[in-house]
């Protein structure tokens, strides 16, 4: 049975596996192989998730897990963007285990953390623009797109956009 948790140092391994996977299987076609591992090295390496599992605010509200008989399944994040407005920064699940509900319940945790604790009455996130897995899932949780604009490290050249999803709270 899958569970949610706060991330502990012992996770980091796990959140480290399931990011760099998730965002591979996420992005291989879309992306060229150094840009891919580019935002790994500076995301997803375990020194950064160490820290960032041991560190919560308004602006990172801190990793969550999810936990399958004490394995890493699917990891997320995110934190406050202004004063009423919160963001999912990151979502990630074992590419083996999509469609099983634990992107739900992942989101669902970081949802209730950013209005519970942090007040938060909106709800923004970035996605890939032919990203098959995140827009629908995003649209079916009542996000609707608002806006485009360059991908995170892109330039013109790379011509990739990223969409901004919003929902309220």
């Amino acid at each position: 049975m899958v569970f949610i948790q706060k991330a502990q140092p012992e996770h980091v391994k796990g959140i480290a596996r399931v990011c760099t996977e998730g965002y591979w299987a996420t992005y291989d076609e879309m992306y060229s192989a150094e840009y891919i591992n580019a935002v790994i090295k500076e995301f997803y390496n375990e020194q950064r998730i160490l820290e960032e599992a041991e560190s919560s605010s308004r602006e990172w509200g801190g990793y969550f897990v999810a936990l399958d008989n004490g394995e890493v399944v699917g990891a997320g994040g995110g934190g406050m963007i202004s004063e009423k407005a919160a963001e999912i920064f990151v979502l990630y699940l074992d590419p083996d285990r999509l469609g099983e509900g634990i992107g739900t319940k992942l989101l669902e945790a970081i949802t209730r953390q950013q209005k519970e604790e942090f007040g938060a009455q909106e709800q923004w996130v970035s996605v890939a623009k032919g990203n098959e897995k995140g827009i629908p899932f995003y649209e079916a949780r009542e996000f609707i797109c608002r806006s485009e604009r360059p991908v995170y490290r892109s330039n013109a050249d790379d011509k990739v956009i990223s969409l901004r999803y919003w929902r309220k709270l």
